[in-house]
């Protein structure tokens, strides 16, 4: 909504509200387009050519980078921008089709280590062109090199904002 929608309609909150320029608003909109229709290009493309979807694709390309291909389940979860629920269900499926294998650390606490296995290691590894294939149609290809130094500082800076406010939310609900 712009100022002027709702200049008709005060309330307390809306009374202190920073609406967004007109530039703000376009460029907002168009982010908003690039978050929600990238993923699903790419989710669409994954599921077409490699019957994964993007979100299991990642989660096994994180592990492929490690060394052994294992990673703790909270670590994973961060490299992938996920909660511990949302990769626990795909790690769960994807371990079914025995592409992973997760295993308890022992010692206190629930953690738990994800491993890719051989069979998931081919599966990625075949994937992979694909992906990469419909990141450079889709974003990549699409951009000058400055505008990619753009995207990655603005990338860059939105995940620092982001952090800022997760750790900022952890604090406060945890202080009794």
């Amino acid at each position: 909504m712009t100022e002027e929608e709702v200049a008709g309609k005060p309330t307390a909150a809306v009374a202190g509200t920073r609406w967004l320029s007109q530039d703000e608003r376009a460029a907002w909109l168009a982010n908003s387009a690039l978050m929600i229709s990238l993923p699903a290009a790419l989710d669409a493309r994954m599921q077409r050519e490699s019957q994964l979807t993007f979100f299991e694709y990642m989660v096994l390309s994180v592990l492929s980078e490690e060394p052994d291909h294992t990673m703790q389940m909270s670590r994973l979860a961060a490299r992938t921008s996920a909660s511990l629920s949302r990769l626990s269900h795909v790690v769960g499926r994807l371990e079914k089709r025995g592409l992973l294998a997760r295993a308890r650390i022992p010692g206190p606490g629930r953690r738990t280590n994800t491993t890719l296995t051989e069979a998931g290691y081919e599966v990625v590894v075949a994937a992979a062109p694909g992906h990469v294939a419909a990141v450079r149609e889709f974003l990549i290809d699409e951009l000058e090199p400055h505008e990619l130094a753009t995207l990655n500082r603005i990338g860059t800076a939105v995940e620092a904002a982001i952090n800022r406010a997760a750790r900022s939310t952890s604090v406060e609900t945890s202080v009794p």
